[in-house]
């Protein structure tokens, strides 16, 4: 990846709706409590500019198939949610955003945007950020046609 690939992108603080799923696919459960959300409140997932965020939440462990997934929606205020959902308040932030296609590519970008960080004049934030994974296209039945952005936190 070269740094032509990378765009430095100030995301603003969002108040987001969050649905958490855990076990061995914990992806789909998340995206199963998310849609079902989006529909409910009127949200049209496909409307240009409307994007959800996702991260491992807790992250895989050696030996255990079961990790967790959270997926972000930014809603407004008006909107509200009800269990298995969470309303967060999550600040602004400055982040590195790599941009690609496909499921399969996603752990190799992962690496070339770090790699790409460690090389590079940015350092991390001094308060921790999440990293975020958005994808672009939810609605879109082949993994492969996927499109993302990776969101790597680093200071202002």
């Amino acid at each position: 990846m070269t740094l032509t690939d990378v765009q430095i992108v100030d995301l603003p603080a969002m108040r987001v709706a969050s649905a958490l799923g855990f076990g061995p696919h914990p992806e789909d459960q998340a995206w199963k409590i998310m849609l079902e959300f989006a529909a409910d409140a009127g949200i049209d997932l496909t409307t240009e500019g409307v994007r959800t965020f996702g991260f491992n939440n807790p992250n895989p462990s050696p030996g255990s198939e079961n990790y967790g997934y959270e997926i972000w929606l930014p809603i407004g205020p008006e909107i509200e949610a009800r269990a298995p959902l969470e309303i967060k308040e999550v600040p602004a932030g400055r982040y590195a955003v790599a941009r690609f296609t496909g499921l399969s590519n996603i752990g190799r970008t992962w690496q070339e945007l770090v790699a790409w960080f460690e090389d590079g004049p940015y350092t991390a934030p001094p308060t921790y950020q999440q990293c975020l994974e958005a994808l672009l296209n939810p609605l879109e039945p082949d993994p492969e046609e996927y499109r993302f952005e990776l969101y790597l936190p680093i200071a202002s």
